[in-house]
C-alpha cells in the first residue's frame, strides 16, 4: 500500500485547501492537489492526496470514502500510477499532411 490516495468525484469547488484540511483529520498531509483544467481554469473533479504514512492512508480511505464533501460522496482509494496513453492520431498531431491549400501554391 502506498501513501498517495486518488479523491474522486469532487464538487467543482473544492482546492487545495479544502483537500488539505479534510484529510488532515487521520494524519498528516504531504501534499493535496485538485486537478484543474488548463484552458478554463475549472476543476476536473478529482485530485491526489500524499499522506504522511501508510497507515495514515488506510485511515482516510476508512474514513474519507463515501463521505461527503461540498454535497457530493467522494471517492478515495489508492492513487495507481499513470498508465501511458497511445499516441495521439490525426487532428494537430502530426501524420500525413497531403493536399491543402495555404501560401505558396497556385502558381501567381
Amino acid at each position: 500500500m502506498g501513501n498517495k490516495l486518488y479523491v474522486g468525484n469532487l464538487p467543482y469547488t473544492v482546492r487545495d485547501q479544502d483537500l488539505q484540511e479534510s484529510f488532515s483529520e487521520f494524519g498528516s498531509v504531504n501534499s493535496a492537489k485538485v486537478m484543474m483544467e488548463r484552458e478554463t481554469g475549472r476543476s476536473k473533479g478529482f485530485g491526489f492526496v500524499e499522506m504522511g504514512s501508510d497507515a495514515e492512508a488506510q485511515a482516510a480511505i476508512a474514513g474519507m470514502n463515501g463521505q461527503s464533501l461540498g454535497g457530493r460522496s467522494v471517492t478515495v482509494n489508492e492513487a495507481r500510477p499513470m498508465e501511458a496513453r497511445p499516441p495521439r492520431t490525426g487532428g494537430y498531431g502530426g501524420g500525413d499532411r497531403s493536399g491543402g491549400g495555404g501560401y505558396g501554391r497556385g502558381g501567381y
